[in-house]
């Protein structure tokens, strides 16, 4: 079960060049039957192995940023922790909002980012690292919080801002998931939110998966990809905006009952 969880979310990950977190997380809590504070830490855990992966083959193409990556890291890895302990202190009902909402903004930035002007503020010197920096602090919280790589925010903002291509700007990301995603893994094991029991079947799904993607990218048209990808992450973030209302409700009248 999550070999194939661990594949569909690497062949979504790698056929647009994102992490798999917005697709393993739902599948997780629907398929696996766990809590979403769990889904959100064995997802984070998982990604580690994912920007590995990810990073090897884009550095050996000569396709990573190091600086950039370790401009990201150096902010990030301190806001992952406590993205992580701030999402552990959230009740199921209300993570479960917050994600849904959350993946429904990163649909609207994957639709939109073809669009988008590039408005570098600088290739090198203090501004670039300032906006690396900045990015990884914000993308560093996000992902710890919400038990994603943070692949689809930062790319866009090196390209955009940076100056940086689009091959190079994937491949720091994927760099940067990896000591990001050990941090935020971590703390989200010492709250036990992380069943390394699911890495298991994951791990190699989500490999297997990239593989497959990134492939198929190569002979499907990107534009409908993108647009079926944010149909089905909008229309399951209503879903966990919905569901979490009505989680809502019922722990209030449970509590209600109770007094």
């Amino acid at each position: 079960m999550t070999f194939i969880i661990g594949l569909l979310a690497g062949i979504f990950g790698g056929l647009l060049g994102v992490g798999g977190g917005v697709v393993m997380i739902p599948l997780m809590v629907r398929m696996a039957k766990v809590s979403q504070h769990t889904a959100h830490g064995t997802s984070l855990a998982a990604l580690v192995f994912i920007g590995s992966a990810g990073a090897a083959t884009y550095t050996l193409n000569g396709a990573v940023d190091v600086l950039a990556a370790v401009l990201l890291a150096t902010t990030a890895i301190v806001t992952a922790h406590f993205g992580a302990r701030f999402a552990n202190s959230l009740p199921e009902w209300k993570l479960k909002r917050y994600f849904g909402i959350f993946i429904i903004l990163m649909s609207c930035l994957l639709l939109l980012k073809p669009h988008l002007p590039r408005v570098i503020i600088s290739h090198v010197g203090f501004m670039k690292a300032l906006v690396l920096m900045t990015t990884g602090a914000a993308t560093g919280f996000l992902s710890g919080m919400m038990g994603v790589g943070g692949g689809v925010i930062m790319v866009p903002v090196m390209v955009l801002l940076a100056g940086m291509d689009q091959h190079t700007a994937q491949g720091s990301s994927l760099l940067t998931m990896v000591p990001v995603g050990i941090a935020g893994a971590w703390t989200h094991l010492r709250l036990g939110n992380v069943q390394t029991r699911l890495l298991r079947g994951l791990i190699p799904g989500v490999i297997a998966g990239s593989y497959l993607g990134g492939t198929a990218a190569n002979l499907l048209p990107e534009d409908d990809l993108r647009i079926i990808f944010c149909a089905i992450l909008i229309w399951t973030g209503f879903r966990y905006i919905r569901a979490s209302s009505v989680n809502k409700v019922s722990r209030i009248e449970h509590v209600s009952e109770d007094v």
